[in-house]
């Protein structure tokens, strides 16, 4: 055998073979999520896992060639089969499909979240309800996406699942559409956690085309200080009301307000720092990782997979329009104390939204001080979100 023929048969049974143009396009795309998350710094603890994932599962689009993913749980090859079906990626992807790593992460954000902003400013549960508008837009844009000449359409618990999307919230998506439309998980995953991700592009044209310079610069009284013990009973109230309201809600606000009294109860310092760290962190390595791997070329790029990836877009537009535009109406009634730059935080990508709130008041203000006015309309948003979910799913879960 000549040289020649040995490295184009090295050639033959490399992975260049096996690639499509789809896998081409997932791996360019990942190339710019990890341009964004290394060099722009948009939420790299976020995107860089998905990016990764999204490029190791397109370099290696095929079971067979997977050193990764090359057994099944009896030990055997399965031909054929997706990244999910076998291997190490399949063991850690079951918290996602099972809804474990959801329910963990809110533990997490419970844990690191100051509900003090949103109880010295109550008004900002209405700037958090009003920010969940995208899921609704999203909704009805998913149902009559049917009409449109040779398009499949989505169902209505397909248009639920997808909904949820415009709530800002990567791990209230992952739980709805587990439960939903579990075939959908993948592309709904990626649209979710890509998009808050790159809020800081999002959002900041929406809000400066809604408000005017006066507006925003408009500066935002101190808040009031919030004592130990509101901070306490809040946690316990939020979950009695809302599960018996929507049991359904249950799992996600339950995991949350846990993770909340955790942090504020002032007994459990170690069970806090470990959910603030540790248990985050992890989560978020194995969270990001799957989640970006469902990116996978041959499936990911069909009609139903683009027309999530826009309706999510326009989820997230809404949401930031509905918070901005009802904080302007705020703005009026209150005879200009508050700036409508806050309502865009309403969405509940925690803190992100907050930082642009800031962000684009300082701007026009380098006196202002905007975040922890916005932490309130911020958190409640996770709240809404969870909520809506809950809604969605006793609506429509069997």
């Amino acid at each position: 055998m000549s040289v020649v023929n040995a490295l184009f048969e090295i050639f033959q049974e490399s992975g260049f073979m096996h690639l499509q143009w789809q896998n081409w396009v997932m791996i360019a795309v990942s190339f710019l999520l990890l341009y964004l998350a290394i060099v722009k710094k948009f939420e790299p603890l976020l995107l860089l896992p998905i990016a990764f994932g999204m490029l190791l599962v397109n370099i290696y689009p095929d079971i067979m060639y997977d050193p990764l993913m090359l057994s099944s749980y009896s030990g055997e090859v399965v031909e054929g089969a997706h990244w999910y079906d076998t291997g190490v990626l399949r063991l850690i992807y079951s918290g996602v499909k099972s809804s474990i790593f959801p329910c963990l992460i809110f533990l997490a954000i419970g844990a690191m979240t100051d509900f003090g902003p949103l109880l010295a400013n109550p008004v900002s549960l209405l700037l958090g309800a009003a920010a969940q508008l995208g899921i609704y837009v999203a909704f009805l844009i998913a149902i009559v996406a049917k009409y449109i000449p040779g398009f499949e359409g989505f169902d209505a618990l397909e248009a639920a699942a997808i909904a949820i999307i415009g709530g800002a919230d990567g791990p209230t998506a992952i739980y709805l559409t587990s439960k939903l439309a579990p075939h959908l998980l993948g592309p709904i995953a990626v649209a979710a956690y890509s998009y808050m991700a790159l809020i800081p592009l999002i959002q900041p044209p929406i809000m400066r085309m809604l408000t005017t310079q006066k507006e925003r610069e408009i500066k935002m009284d101190q808040l009031r200080t919030v004592s130990k013990a509101e901070k306490i009973i809040f946690p316990i109230v939020v979950t009695v009301l809302c599960v018996l309201i929507l049991p359904s809600v249950a799992p996600l606000l339950g995991m949350l307000m846990l993770g909340n009294l955790f942090k504020e109860s002032g007994v459990t310092d170690r069970l806090s720092d470990t959910a603030q760290n540790a248990l985050c962190n992890i989560i978020t390595i194995l969270l990001g990782v799957t989640v970006g791997a469902t990116a996978e070329g041959k499936t990911f790029l069909d009609p139903k997979t683009v027309a999530i990836i826009i309706i999510g877009l326009l989820a997230f537009c809404f949401s930031t329009v509905g918070g901005v535009l009802f904080a302007k109406l705020l703005n009026v009634i209150t005879k200009g104390k508050i700036n409508p730059l806050i309502g865009s935080a309403g969405v509940s990508a925690v803190p992100m939204a907050a930082r642009v709130s800031q962000a684009e008041g300082r701007k026009y203000n380098p006196s202002n001080f905007l975040l922890m006015h916005a932490m309130g309309p911020n958190v409640a948003g996770v709240i809404g979100s969870a909520v809506a979910a809950g809604f969605l799913l006793l609506t429509f879960g069997s």
